[in-house]
């Protein structure tokens, strides 16, 4: 039974840590708002989404639907994917601290998305410019360090070595940590590429993740979704120093 994601077509947004995960691990899955057959569409996934007999709603895309489950929340999408990709421990402690790292980077990527739009989502980033500046410059200078900083540590600390977040095999902990880098290298270049010189662990992990066997080919497909300004990683130079 092949997984059915629903996430805007033309952005990576939180929908790219479930395809990260579902590519990794060469799961059958339907890209359900990019696709053009009958039942896809952004159509499809509006209606799946507002369905009346749909008992549990998800509140916004992404959202997984898996036979009679419809999951919402990318941390809880994972949750559910992870054992069943073979992309998590199989031990409850694996399983719990490899969803805590996960929630960590789903607080990172609420913050980056505040860098541009600091004061309301419903304006446009030049309607809050000069707010998007200052809080531009404390996420460089304060929380990019600390963040990249935390992660570096869980991999020195790592029992099993510093090649993963978890245990010796890749999780999905290491893609959205790989997608993350990714995006903050493409939004905050200059500042994330000072960040990961002295996190040098992070910075292995980064290209370790992007020569895997299944990801590098999904990164150079039209599968993948290039960055652009209307994501949730967005380049304005002028945020970057």
């Amino acid at each position: 039974m092949a997984y059915e994601l629903h996430y805007w077509p033309t952005i990576q947004g939180r929908g790219e840590f479930v395809r990260l995960a579902l590519e990794a691990a060469g799961a059958d899955y339907v890209d359900v708002a990019r696709g053009r057959g009958k039942g896809q569409g952004v159509t499809a996934s509006l209606r799946r989404m507002a369905a009346k007999d749909l008992v549990q709603p998800p509140f916004a895309p992404p959202f997984l639907v898996h036979g009679a489950r419809t999951i919402g929340q990318t941390a809880a999408i994972l949750l559910y994917l992870g054992p069943r990709l073979g992309l998590v421990g199989k031990s409850e402690a694996a399983r719990i601290w490899t969803h805590q790292l996960q929630l960590t980077v789903a607080d990172v990527v609420a913050e980056v998305h505040e860098t541009h739009h600091p004061i309301a989502t419903g304006l446009y980033y030049e309607e809050q410019k000069k707010e998007a500046v200052k809080r531009a410059k404390a996420f460089r200078e304060q929380r990019i360090p600390k963040f990249l900083d935390w992660f570096n540590t869980v991999l020195a600390r790592n029992p099993a070595g510093s090649r993963w977040l978890v245990g010796a095999r890749l999780g999905y902990a290491d893609l959205s940590l790989f997608q993350l880098v990714d995006g903050l290298l493409y939004a905050f270049p200059k500042a994330t590429q000072r960040a990961l010189e002295t996190r040098p662990l992070v910075a292995a992990l980064h290209l370790r993740v992007a020569g895997h066997r299944r990801v590098a080919p999904y990164l150079a497909s039209e599968r993948r979704i290039a960055f652009n300004e209307d994501g949730i990683f967005r380049r304005y130079p002028e945020l970057d120093g």
